[in-house]
């Protein structure tokens, strides 16, 4: 969830673009969408744009937002969900480890729509945990994959969302090919390190008021590299009642 994200001009240049589609719904909106974040070279992945474009952003966001826009929207209780940019980039670092079967997890699951993306790229064989802390965030994205195509994972129980801690992570189905964190850690919390498969890969933004969005590829003797994709600004993956409190 991030307050504004990375490559600020790209975003704003994004965002005057894509006026056209506030008032878009449904297949018109989200194509348009797609195809304007693969003009400027956000989403090279045809795997990527083919998920994002079949995942209805319309149905995750507050009736009356601007779903299409190349911006971040408030939901409520201090979050927001990400602009559509930081969704493709964050689902083409991991798309390697979101093939049929794997495992995914989603830190900070928020509405659902990433999530969602994850399960239909991982497959009915795969598994997808979403975590928030937040219960009526929770809520609304089970309600919300119920509207969606990924419905049917929801009810055939590969993907399922959780109330919790996700600096905890989800230890029920770990050890995970892929872990996407939604909010900004000041370090990478142990537990999720220890949930991450060899082999797999995490997504999380580090920092405080300077934030970097790190890739972390843990090797298959459980050593970890890592990398630095990209400047960002998230909120704070914090507790519920300080992110409650206004952190």
């Amino acid at each position: 969830m991030e307050v504004c994200s990375l490559a600020r001009n790209l975003c704003f240049s994004l965002f005057s673009t894509h006026k056209q589609f506030q008032s878009g719904t449904g297949s018109s909106g989200k194509r348009g969408m797609v195809e304007n974040l693969k003009r400027y070279g956000v989403i090279s992945s045809k795997r990527v744009a083919q998920v994002m474009e079949a995942l209805d952003r319309g149905l995750f966001v507050p009736v009356g937002s601007s779903a299409y826009v190349d911006t971040p929207v408030p939901i409520g209780y201090n979050a927001t969900i990400s602009a559509p940019h930081m969704h493709a980039t964050c689902l083409q670092l991991l798309e390697d480890k979101l093939h049929p079967g794997m495992r995914a997890l989603d830190v900070g699951s928020g509405t659902g729509y990433l999530t969602g993306c994850f399960a239909l790229m991982v497959g009915a064989e795969g598994r997808v945990v979403g975590v928030d802390h937040i219960p009526e965030l929770v809520d609304m994205s089970i309600k919300n994959i119920e509207k969606s195509v990924a419905a049917s994972f929801l009810k055939k129980g590969s993907l399922s969302l959780h109330v919790g801690d996700g600096r905890k992570g989800w230890q029920e189905f770990a050890p995970y090919d892929a872990i996407h964190v939604g909010a900004a850690a000041s370090e990478i919390p142990q537990p999720l390190l220890d949930q991450l498969k060899p082999g797999g890969r995490m997504v999380i933004p580090l920092g405080t008021y300077f934030q970097e969005l790190k890739v972390i590829d843990k090797n298959e003797d459980g050593s970890i590299k890592v990398h630095t994709e990209t400047s960002v600004r998230y909120v704070p993956l914090t507790s519920r009642v300080e992110q409650l409190g206004g952190f």
